[in-house]
């Protein structure tokens, strides 16, 4: 189960390190895809499997199910970890996530991520989206809490 939330910084060759909290579970391949809300969805091997096999078992005839199979499956990637514990994003998912790759380059503060586990997932944002984001939330938490309560879900 993947819990917490990390910053890293990706480094000058556009590398990123993983948790190493999170390394052991992830094992060598991980698959990063397009995900909600500007983030990207990272899941390990296994749990892909399970994901895009219920993906799968859409229906093609409805446009909704079309739509979003194309975003999460179109755009999946399986990537590599290397023996550093760092993966290298392809440069149009960095794009989605709204990580710009010359400002990396220039200004470290532009080039920070934060992993946050969730759950079956570990969700990659852009430090100053995620942080937005993450404020959002907060606000409503009591709200979300009741609204969650109220279909039994907590």
């Amino acid at each position: 189960m993947f819990i917490g939330e990390f910053t890293h910084t990706l480094d000058d060759k556009k590398r990123l390190s993983l948790p190493s909290k999170f390394r052991k579970e992830l094992g060598k391949k991980v698959i990063i895809t397009h995900g909600l809300d500007n983030c990207l969805f990272m899941f390990t091997l296994s749990q892909w499997d399970k994901i895009a096999e219920q993906l799968g078992n859409m229906s093609f005839g409805n446009a909704d199910s079309r739509g979003f199979n194309r975003i999460m499956l179109g755009g999946a990637v399986e990537i590599e970890i290397d023996t550093a514990g760092r993966i290298l994003i392809p440069d149009f998912l960095r794009q989605y996530a709204g990580v710009n790759v010359s400002d990396v380059l220039k200004d470290k503060d532009n080039a920070k991520l934060v992993f946050t586990g969730v759950h079956t997932r570990i969700e990659i944002w852009e430090e100053k989206k995620w942080k937005s984001y993450k404020e959002k939330i907060l606000k409503q938490a009591d709200s979300l809490a009741s609204k969650l309560s109220s279909i039994g879900a907590i």
